[in-house]
């Protein structure tokens, strides 16, 4: 069977941390490149950073620039999004995807909130 299990999400107060995983299986992780997507109630999906299969290029949308980091473990077969200085903006589901698109995870709810 071919998934992506998220961990990680929650309720944090503004300016606050969490750290999230994507724990591929059922296919080959290392080989694909991966992206971090999330989506707010009544938006469109937005891309949030982007790795490279070996994890030596990593790419940020605009508004998470210099506060998230994406990284990963291909050893552990797990994508990480790591989010510092959390803004009541950053509230979404958050998925974890293959770059391609072929495999997506079933999203995980981030709330920042007072």
């Amino acid at each position: 069977q071919v998934q992506f299990v998220e961990s990680g999400g929650g309720l944090v107060q503004p300016g606050g941390s969490l750290r999230l995983s994507c724990v591929a299986s059922g296919f080959t992780f290392s080989i694909f490149a991966m992206n971090w997507w999330r989506q707010a109630p009544g938006q469109e999906r937005e891309l949030v950073a982007g790795i490279t299969r070996g994890g030596a290029t990593t790419n940020y949308a605009d508004f998470v620039k210099g506060r998230f980091t994406i990284s990963r473990d291909n050893a552990k077969n797990t994508a990480y999004l790591q989010m510092n200085s959390l803004k009541s903006e950053d509230t979404a589901v958050y998925y974890c995807a293959t770059a391609g698109g072929r495999y997506w995870g079933q999203g995980t709810q981030v709330t920042v909130s007072s």
